[in-house]
C-alpha cells in the first residue's frame, strides 16, 4: 500500500475544507458576527496548514489504486469530521471568554452554545453534518449564532454529495486517479465518460435544485434565512434545522408539503436527474430505482397512515396522512426533518409498530447515486430477488442457463452471485455495527428508554437520517456519543472502506493470526 498517495490525497481534501472555512468568514461578516471571524480563520489555518503540508510532502506520490482510495476515503471522512468541529469549539470559547471589544457583537453565553466548549460535542456535530445525518448536540437551535447555523448547513450541503466528489471537481485532472477516488466514496454512477465531467455535472444539478428549493420555500412562506438553510439541508437529505422543532416550527401544512418534493429529489440518483432535465421524463418510472423510490414512499405512507389512524393519534385524517407522508419520506430519504414528536426519551409517544416501520424505511434508504444513506434500494432488490433466485435454483437442472432481469440489466449467474455476495456482505456488516451501537446504548443509557427508541436512535445515526426519539443530546454519556459518531461514519461510507481501513491497520500491526 502506498502511504504517500493516501497522505497526498488526504492533504488535497483538507485544503478544500479549509476553503469552506474561509467562505464562512464572509457569512459571519455579512451577519455582523465579527467575533466569529477569528474562529473560522484559525480553523482554516489549522486545516489548510495540515492539508498543504501533506500535499507538498507527498506531491510525487503515484495515483491511488483501489486499496489506497478506500483507505483515503475512510481516513478523510474521519479527519474532516474531527477538524470540522473546530469552529464549534472556538466560537463557543470565544463567547465564553468574550475577549473582543463591543463592536465585535459577541453575544451572551447560553446553554446551547455552552455545550460546544466540550470538544466531543463539536466533533459529534461536525461528523453529523459532513455525513449528512442531522443528529445534533444543540438543544435549542434558535440560540445558535447565524455563523454556526451556516456552518452546520454548509457542511451538510457539501457532505450530501461528498467532500471527495468536491475535491475531484476542483483539483482533479483527467487520468489523475480521480475515478478510483470517486468510487471509493460509494459512488459508481457516471453521467459522462470522464469522471471529472461527471462530478462537474452533479454539482450543476445540485446547485440548481438548491436554488429552486430556496425559491419554493420562500413562496411557501418561509423566511429567507430559514429557506437558505433548509434548502441546503433538504437536498442533501441532512436534516439540520435552524429551529428546535425542525419544520414543525412553522405549523404550516403548505411549508410541509413544499419540503417533501425536495427530500424526494435528494432520493433520486443524479444520472436520472440529468436524463430528466434532458427531457427523458420516462425515467421517473422506467428506471428501476426511481420507480421503487415512489412505490416504497407510497406503500410506507399508506401503512403508517393506517397505523396512526388506528391509534387515534391525530385529530383528522388529513393531518394523519400529512404527518405520515412527511415522516416516512423524511426517514426513507434519510433527510431527518420532523413535523411531530416521535418519542420523548423515556416517555413513549409513537407505538412500537410505527417506530419500527420508520426504522425499516431508514434501513432501506432510497436510490444509490443520490444523497441518501441506508442500504440503498438497489441492494435491497438484489438481496430479495437473489434470495428467490437461490431458492428456485434447487428446482432447476445444473445444466440450465439462467438470467435475472434487474431493471434494464440482464444478469448472468456469475454477475448475480457477485452482486448478491456484495449486497449480503454489506447487509451483514451493517447489522453487526448496528448491534454494536445498540449494545453500547443499552450499557450506557437509562434502562427506562424503550428498546425500540434505542434501536431507532442508532438506526438513525447509521443510516445518516437525523430523526430522534428524544435520546440524543448533550447529556448523553460520552460512550454513547462516541458510538453514534462511529455509526454515522460507518453509515456514510457504506461499511466497506471502513472494513478495508481496519483490515489495513490490523495488517500493519501484525494482528492477524
Amino acid at each position: 500500500m502506498q502511504h504517500q498517495t493516501i497522505g497526498r490525497d488526504l492533504g488535497r481534501i483538507l485544503q478544500i475544507v479549509s476553503l469552506m472555512l474561509l467562505v464562512s468568514i464572509l457569512l459571519a461578516a455579512v451577519n455582523g458576527e465579527f467575533y466569529a471571524i477569528p474562529a473560522f480563520a484559525i480553523s482554516a489555518m489549522v486545516v489548510g496548514g495540515l492539508g498543504v503540508a501533506l500535499a507538498r510532502q507527498y506531491q510525487t506520490a503515484p495515483d491511488a489504486g483501489k486499496l489506497e482510495a478506500m483507505v483515503t476515503a475512510a481516513t478523510a471522512w474521519g479527519a474532516v469530521g474531527v477538524l470540522g468541529g473546530l469552529p464549534f469549539l472556538f466560537i463557543a470559547w470565544t463567547i465564553a471568554l468574550d475577549p473582543y471589544p463591543a463592536w465585535a457583537n459577541t453575544p451572551p453565553m447560553n446553554e446551547t452554545v455552552a455545550v460546544f466548549r466540550h470538544p466531543l460535542n463539536g466533533t459529534f456535530e461536525s461528523i453529523s453534518g459532513f455525513t449528512s445525518t442531522g443528529l445534533t448536540m444543540a438543544t435549542v437551535e434558535e440560540e445558535l449564532p447565524r455563523s454556526l447555523h451556516w456552518w452546520r448547513s454548509f457542511i451538510e450541503w457539501i457532505g450530501g454529495v461528498g467532500v471527495i466528489v468536491l475535491t475531484v471537481a476542483i483539483l482533479a485532472r483527467p487520468g489523475s486517479g480521480s475515478l478510483t477516488l470517486y468510487e471509493s466514496e460509494a459512488r459508481s454512477e457516471k453521467i459522462h465518460p470522464s469522471v471529472v465531467s461527471t462530478v462537474t455535472e452533479i454539482w450543476k444539478i445540485y446547485l440548481g435544485i438548491t436554488l429552486s428549493a430556496i425559491l419554493l420555500f420562500v413562496v411557501a412562506g418561509m423566511p429567507l434565512w430559514d429557506a437558505i438553510n433548509h434548502a441546503m439541508t433538504a437536498i442533501s437529505t441532512g436534516g439540520f434545522s435552524v429551529h428546535a422543532d425542525s419544520i414543525g416550527h412553522y405549523g404550516s401544512p403548505l411549508i410541509e408539503y413544499a419540503v417533501i418534493p425536495v427530500m424526494v429529489a435528494g432520493s433520486i440518483a443524479f444520472p436520472i436527474h440529468y436524463l430528466i432535465l434532458k427531457g427523458e421524463v420516462r425515467n421517473f418510472y422506467a428506471d428501476i430505482q426511481t420507480r421503487w423510490v415512489f412505490i416504497w414512499f407510497t406503500a410506507g405512507t399508506i401503512i403508517l397512515t393506517a397505523l396512526l389512524s388506528a391509534n387515534g393519534q391525530y385529530d383528522t385524517l388529513e393531518e394523519t396522512f400529512r404527518i405520515s407522508l412527511f415522516q416516512f419520506v423524511s426517514a426513507t430519504s434519510n433527510a431527518g426533518f420532523g413535523t411531530t414528536t416521535i418519542g420523548g426519551g423515556t416517555e413513549q409517544v409513537w407505538t412500537t409498530g410505527t417506530t419500527l416501520l420508520l426504522c425499516l424505511g431508514m434501513l432501506t434508504g432510497a436510490a444509490a447515486g443520490s444523497t441518501v444513506g441506508g442500504l440503498k434500494l438497489i441492494r435491497v432488490l438484489i438481496l430479495l430477488k437473489g434470495t428467490v433466485w437461490q431458492i428456485k435454483s434447487v428446482f432447476v437442472p445444473n445444466s440450465a442457463v439462467r438470467h435475472l432481469q434487474l431493471g434494464k440489466r440482464m444478469l448472468n449467474q456469475d454477475q448475480l452471485e457477485r452482486e448478491y455476495t456484495e449486497a449480503a456482505v454489506v447487509f451483514i456488516l451493517w447489522i453487526l455495527f448496528l448491534m454494536i451501537g445498540v449494545a453500547v446504548f443499552l450499557w450506557t443509557v437509562s434502562p427506562a428508554y424503550p428498546l425500540e427508541y434505542i434501536i431507532f436512535e442508532v438506526m438513525s445515526a447509521q443510516s445518516t437520517v437525523g430523526l430522534d426519539a428524544g435520546i440524543t443530546g448533550p447529556n448523553m454519556p460520552d460512550a454513547a456519543k462516541v458510538v453514534l459518531i462511529l455509526n454515522m461514519w460507518v453509515g456514510r461510507l457504506e461499511i466497506i472502506p471502513v472494513a478495508v481501513l481496519l483490515g489495513t491497520i490490523f495488517q500493519q500491526l501484525d494482528l492477524y493470526v
